[in-house]
């Protein structure tokens, strides 16, 4: 079973309710590398080397302790959904103050709304590498926590893994233009995106995922 389980979430979110600035930090700190790859599936190349998804979730964790005493929800389902929209401003805001520092065409300013649907489609397309549950509301649930620990297990493959599977499950794009952002060719990007679906499919299944 993965490690994240709903039990635990659903555990340290009713305790941060009652009052644990602890439990409060210790739940957020399980989203840390699903939220890290959501911003990094939302930008450009151009903008990588300048917006730091660590930079971005770490600003996200500090509204979420802040406005927590807001968030009127009952399970982790609402409690992450809760964040991704904090997500989506803070994104949002960093992403429109490099493209205004860039002097370009106020045309190209980040629409909030366009974004929110990009991270909603991005999320979905985890469903791509994990096992499909059913459809059951607690399937859904467990999901959900397959999601976090696939999130964990992406952070620690080899860059040119984890990119690879971002770019062709995430942001769902085609070998060719894969391989034209990777600067490889596409049966180059073919093999290395096979090797590490096949890691990272064994750390999964290290863990009772697959």
């Amino acid at each position: 079973m993965p490690h994240h389980s709903r039990t635990r979430t659903d555990e340290l979110l009713t305790a941060a309710q009652t009052g644990s600035v602890e439990s409060l930090g210790e739940l957020l700190q399980l989203y840390t590398n699903y939220l890290k790859l959501l911003v990094l599936a939302q930008l450009e190349k151009n903008l990588r080397v300048r917006v730091s998804p660590s930079d971005v979730v770490q600003e996200t964790f500090f509204e979420a302790h802040r406005d927590f005493p807001q968030f009127r929800g009952q399970s982790s389902a609402e409690f992450i959904a809760w964040l991704r929209k904090i997500l989506v401003n803070n994104l949002c805001r960093v992403v429109e103050q490099h493209v205004l520092a860039e002097k370009r065409d106020v045309r190209r300013e980040v629409s909030l709304e366009r974004l929110a649907t990009a991270l909603e489609q991005s999320t979905a397309r985890l469903e791509a590498v994990i096992p499909d549950p059913g459809s059951s509301p607690s399937a859904g649930a467990h999901r959900r926590e397959v999601e976090l620990v696939l999130a964990d297990q992406l952070a620690e493959l080899p860059t040119d893994y984890r990119d690879v599977i971002v770019l062709r499950h995430i942001e769902a794009l085609p070998f060719e233009e894969i391989a034209r952002r990777m600067e490889r060719s596409s049966g180059a990007v073919r093999m290395l995106w096979l090797r590490a679906v096949k890691q990272l499919r064994e750390r999964l299944g290290a863990r009772g995922v697959v």
